[in-house]
């Protein structure tokens, strides 16, 4: 799991958790951040990171109901939308996913859930664009 000292597969320090959205808490309307995200929430709109080493990390009992857009990203929890990472994806046993999953590097573990498509892309995602573009691709 992505955390304090980690390193991406290029051996790219990824950014520690800065913002935590608890369990019980519920934002309507659209999330964007940079650095780390431990989401045990639930978001009703579109997730977007910013910066190549941004994770978003969605736990067993976090629940997103709209896009996310990330260069990496943690998924243990209920997704109602398409996922498109730029790096690297992980889907843990309990990830239910209801939506296309675009993805650069993709582990997923036994017990995870997807029902659309899962699309390897090996370039940045075409949806991304501008300063996440420039830094996806740095």
């Amino acid at each position: 799991m992505f955390g304090n000292n980690k390193r991406n597969g290029n051996g790219v320090a990824v950014a520690a958790i800065t913002t935590l959205i608890a369990e019980g808490t519920v934002i309507r309307g659209d999330v964007e951040f940079t650095g780390g995200l431990h989401l045990d929430g639930r978001i009703e709109g579109a997730i977007s990171a910013e910066g190549a080493d941004a994770v978003l990390t969605l736990s067993d009992k976090g629940r997103v109901m709209g896009e996310i857009r990330a260069s990496n990203a943690v998924i243990n929890g209920m997704v109602q939308g398409d996922i498109v990472v730029a790096e690297r994806l992980e889907l843990a046993a309990g990830a239910r996913i209801e939506g296309n999953v675009y993805y650069k590097v993709l582990e997923m573990a036994g017990g995870a859930q997807v029902n659309g498509k899962m699309v390897y892309q090996p370039d940045v995602p075409r949806q991304l664009t501008g300063p996440d573009r420039a830094a996806a691709e740095a």
